[in-house]
């Protein structure tokens, strides 16, 4: 086995011996020699005197429990190595470093459930690789040794997996990495912002995020940047607004419009022609017409940005109002005498639509034609809807509607109409908004009388699955949610209406680390 012969490592109370032949004349410290070998105590690394150009190390059924970082760096030139019929049930990233000569290795009958990443890096070496016989358990933990395995120039034992009970006894080289969920994500609460808020939105002026907050007791809009210094989030110019339910912005260019619904006293139109310039008011939106808004939403018409304000009042109507001139005028009057509640702006079929809830009967859908939105069919199953809001996903185009009384919804196009697809339990509800936050679809179902739930699109199911909840701090009465991404870090404001707008940090977590 080479000219330094082979050594047997063997277990002597918490150390390794190792029986080995020493050059002569010479006997290492800690070890008792004869006239043709030594037996060595302590730890598994080899002594220094050692050869330097042994071939083989087998250290078969010698008890040996673990693997630590750098057992092997006194022998470099290491060929093959067996290590079988142990006791090991963990072993270091770092404990074969070194070994750039290394052709064999056996793991075999083990008892390890999992190797660590990186554990063959710099092995460039490998052409066999044994790890029959150990009691894998096939989870995240095993997905990078499945991907490695197809990727290396080297034939791989892997046996049978242990556990989960799903996946016992199936043969590791027969699973696909692409089947296992090793990404996961969590909303940490990162800021708060004391005033409560009905709204939330969030957009970018001159390359630079921004959020504004449509605050009524305080009788603002209150628009925030980031603190790149501080790293948070800080207030950066305030517009007044008494009773304000909504704030919309809407960037054209370097000016800056922000439309302020307000409950009384009148909805408002502000702009900021240039930069450097503040907000200012420069129009009163249709006073006669909007009565008492309650939503307020922003979309391209044939070309032009307009606005439409969903008014709750029996007296007004929801008001479609488009880009004239310097102004926004009003375009077209819809869903008169409803009380409508909120709009949706959406597109189905390569047109524009307009989806209101009202408090007196089902979503109504409209689509614009020959210059004007025409109702086209209503949402059936879907009584006492508060609020509507899409997502698209794998092609599809989905509906959240929210129920304060009952079960809140999600609906699916069939091209046609609104099909039911799940159901909610949602007690108390008033918001139900559907976020895309880096790659994952999320829904989030804000409660007045419980913890606010946050659902993950799952793809394969094409159904929402619980993620988590948010909090602590629990949202008091939340109404709407909005993302901001900013130096490469991903938020979520909450806005409440009974207590401080809550900030939210997403993180990804790999479970296969």
């Amino acid at each position: 086995m080479g000219g330094a012969g082979v050594l047997l490592l063997l277990l002597a109370g918490a150390g390794v011996g190792v029986a080995w032949r020493p050059p002569k004349g010479k006997c290492p410290l800690s070890c008792s020699c004869s006239k043709d070998s030594a037996l060595c105590e302590g730890s598994p690394d080899l002594p220094e005197s050692f050869s330097p150009t042994l071939l083989s190390l087998s250290l078969v059924r010698t008890g040996v429990t673990q693997l630590k970082a750098g057992s092997f760096l006194r022998v470099p030139t290491l060929h093959l190595l067996f290590i079988e019929d142990n006791e090991i049930g963990s072993i270091s990233k770092n404990a074969l470093r070194g070994l750039r000569s290394l052709t064999h290795l056996s793991l075999a009958n083990n008892n390890l459930e999992t190797l660590p990443r990186f554990l063959f890096r710099g092995l460039e070496t490998l052409t066999h690789v044994d790890l029959r016989g150990n009691p894998f358990q096939c989870d995240c933990r095993v997905l990078w040794l499945l991907q490695w395995m197809p990727a290396v120039n080297a034939s791989v034992g892997t046996g049978a997996c242990a556990g989960p009970t799903a996946l016992a006894h199936r043969q590791l080289r027969h699973l696909d990495p692409k089947t296992f969920k090793c990404r996961a994500i969590e909303l940490s609460w990162f800021q708060m912002v004391g005033e409560s808020a009905l709204g939330v939105e969030s957009f970018s002026y001159q390359g630079e995020p921004h959020v504004v907050l449509a605050q009524p007791f305080a009788g603002r809009c209150l628009i925030l940047t980031w603190d790149y210094s501080l790293q948070r989030f800080r207030p950066e110019e305030e517009l007044s607004a008494p009773s304000v339910v909504s704030c919309k912005p809407l960037v054209l260019g370097p000016r800056l419009f922000m439309l302020a619904a307000r409950l009384w006293g009148g909805s408002q139109l502000w702009a900021r022609p240039s930069p450097g310039l503040r907000l200012a008011p420069t129009q009163a939106l249709a006073p006669r017409r909007l009565l008492r808004p309650n939503d307020a939403e922003l979309l391209w018409l044939d070309g032009r940005p307009c606005f439409v304000v969903a008014d709750a009042s029996k007296a007004g109507s929801t008001t479609l109002l488009c880009q004239d001139g310097p102004g926004f005028y009003p375009r077209q009057s819809l869903h008169a005498w409803h009380r409508d509640t909120d709009a949706e702006a959406l597109e189905l079929d390569g047109r524009p639509h307009l989806l209101l809830a009202s408090a007196s009967q089902r979503p109504v859908l409209f689509h614009w034609l020959g210059g004007r939105f025409e109702r086209r069919t209503d949402i059936p199953e879907a009584e006492d809807v508060y609020a509507t809001r899409h997502f698209q996903a794998g092609g599809d185009v989905f509906l959240c509607l929210t129920r304060y009384i009952g079960d809140s919804m999600v609906m699916r196009w069939d091209g046609s109409m609104f099909r039911p697809l799940q159901q909610l339990p949602s007690r108390g509800a008033h918001v139900f908004q559907p976020l895309l936050i880096a790659r994952d679809q999320l829904a989030i179902l804000g409660s007045d009388f419980a913890f606010s739930q946050v659902f993950r699109l799952e793809p394969d199911k094409g159904l929402l699955e619980p993620l988590q909840e948010l909090g602590p701090p629990a949202l008091v009465a939340p109404r709407a949610f909005a993302p901001i991404t900013l130096a490469g870090r991903r938020f979520l404001f909450a806005a409440c209406f009974k207590g401080p707008t809550q900030i939210y940090q997403h993180h990804e977590l790999d479970l296969s680390a």
